[in-house]
């Protein structure tokens, strides 16, 4: 079937100056093969917007073009808005608010060719120690959960983006991480009928346009012990028939072991298996080559049928050919980037203490510890990734306000102010964990008693879930700033400097 190669959708990543310069041969040689688009990681905005045209003029079909927006089009794209988490947006609770970002990032999406967004995030935030969640989910309330995902979702396709329910049928209760083993979820049906598939039904009710699955055993809803994706049980006969669900389904990213470990590491018999259970596309396929040769001989093998296999071709040209192409007459205006901060600025808050701003004054030294949580990873390419990670946006904003600023290792007779502590700790992919690292927690304690012998205080503007402060030692007065993308780290440096009454 010549139209096999669209269900497959592979990862192009942005080289470090921003550009896709190694990016592009695998691009086109994918193009030949006859991919249904790309998941885009990183770029500048004129370096994707680029790419994205020259991808849809080099397809024999429209290409749905996907990102992980959850946090704004900041949050993968250079000179984009980014945008606080959306665990920080429903602290707000504010659902205009919601809105409001969702259209932004859906515009800004649009003005660069990417038409796809892999957000919202529907799981319930129900596990403290869930590795996978963390800020990225909308709150533990079903139907709160609900209401601010459809909120997200009506507001983002109304530019003409497709929108992403994510990850079916909720990810919210587990313990383990999807990027490094199977998680199960040991709730019984009744519970995960009434919890955790609430805000997957109101997605749907709202015309959600695709929804993306999860690599993840529910042994109540399927006893097999097979993940989501790989579950007829879970996306033919739940989805498709009890729910009523008819938009697209995309497979999670094949590589994750979530998915491979339950087909032995074999990724294109994952691949096959997905697409046999109710899978229409497949995410970021490590080998696209390969995978599409396995899906041609699970064809002929009669291992897929080929109705089937056609709807899903069907499924994904329908929302190709539904997003909007790039428009500049709805291009964000320097007024959008300043309410991106706005809010940004909104979300931070004292978790804890009384943390004395910043001086500003002249002569004044300010000293800056680093704690990079995130390169105490328990997988090595979690440390990896955090290495490329911005460190020294909150620095360079305090920089440009007049603060004279000083990275230290440890606090020094120079200064007189509190201590800043800046604390890198949110949850990532192949972390593998959802709390601080010992090292990280005695680095802290070690910092705070240092400043203290020195008769100063510590301030720690803690990068990450709020609930995390617990375990942070209970004389440093914290800050949470969410996460660590750059519109966050600014936020956090417009805070310390603030007085406040």
């Amino acid at each position: 079937m010549k139209d096999l190669p669209q269900l497959l959708i592979p990862a192009l990543v942005a080289d470090a100056d921003g550009r896709f310069t190694t990016a592009r041969p695998v691009a086109h040689a994918a193009l030949a093969l006859g991919v249904g688009g790309f998941v885009l990681y990183g770029g500048d905005q004129e370096s994707v917007r680029a790419l994205t045209k020259e991808l849809q003029q080099r397809s024999r079909t429209p290409l749905l073009l996907g990102a992980d927006l959850e946090r704004g089009a900041g949050q993968q794209f250079a000179g984009a808005t980014g945008l606080p988490p959306l665990a920080a947006l429903a602290w707000l609770d504010d659902l205009e608010a919601l809105r409001r970002a969702a259209r932004l990032t859906a515009r800004e999406a649009r003005t660069m060719g990417v038409n796809w967004n892999f957000a919202p995030v529907c799981d319930l935030d129900l596990q403290p120690d869930n590795p996978v969640l963390g800020t990225r989910a909308l709150g533990s309330d079903p139907e709160l959960v609900a209401r601010r995902a459809v909120a997200w979702i009506e507001a983002c396709q109304a530019e003409g983006v497709v929108a992403c329910a994510k990850h079916f049928p909720g990810h919210g209760r587990t313990a383990g991480d999807s990027h490094v083993e199977l998680p199960v979820v040991d709730a019984g049906r009744d519970t995960l009928h009434a919890s955790d598939l609430v805000p997957f039904r109101a997605a749907f009710a709202a015309g959600v346009a695709s929804l993306m699955t999860a690599h993840v055993a529910y042994p109540a809803l399927d006893p097999s012990g097979l993940p989501a994706t790989l579950s007829r049980e879970l996306l033919t006969w739940l989805l498709r028939q009890q729910l009523r669900y008819d938009g697209l389904v995309v497979a999670d990213t094949l590589s994750m072991h979530g998915v491979l470990a339950a087909v032995g590491g074999d990724e294109g018999e994952a691949a096959v298996q997905a697409v046999a259970a109710g899978c229409d596309v497949l995410l970021a396929p490590g080998d696209v080559a390969a995978t599409a040769a396995a899906l041609e001989r699970a064809l002929a093998d009669r291992r897929l049928d080929p109705v089937r296999v056609q709807q899903s071709v069907r499924r994904r040209l329908k929302w190709a050919q539904w997003a909007a192409p790039p428009n500049d007459w709805r291009r964000p205006m320097a007024a959008d980037a300043a309410w991106g901060a706005q809010l940004a600025d909104r979300a931070v808050h004292v978790v804890r203490g009384a943390p004395q701003p910043i001086p500003a004054r002249p002569g004044a030294v300010v000293e800056v510890a680093i704690v990079d949580d995130d390169l105490h990873a328990e997988h090595p390419e979690s440390a990896r990734l955090a290495r490329g990670h911005l460190r020294e946006a909150m620095l360079e904003t305090l920089r440009t306000a007049g603060v004279a600023v000083r990275p230290v290792d440890a606090p020094t007779p120079a200064a007189s102010t509190p201590l800043v502590v800046a604390l890198f700790g949110e949850v990532r992919p192949w972390k593998a964990r959802a709390g601080y690292a010992g090292a990280s927690l005695a680095r802290v304690r070690t910092l705070g008693e240092a400043a203290r012998a020195l008769g100063r205080g510590t301030t720690l503007v803690q990068f990450g879930d709020p609930r995390l402060a617990a375990a942070l030692p209970a004389e440093v007065d914290v800050v949470c700033a969410w996460s660590g993308d750059r519109a966050m780290q600014q936020a956090a440096a417009r805070f310390l400097l603030t007085p406040r009454g």
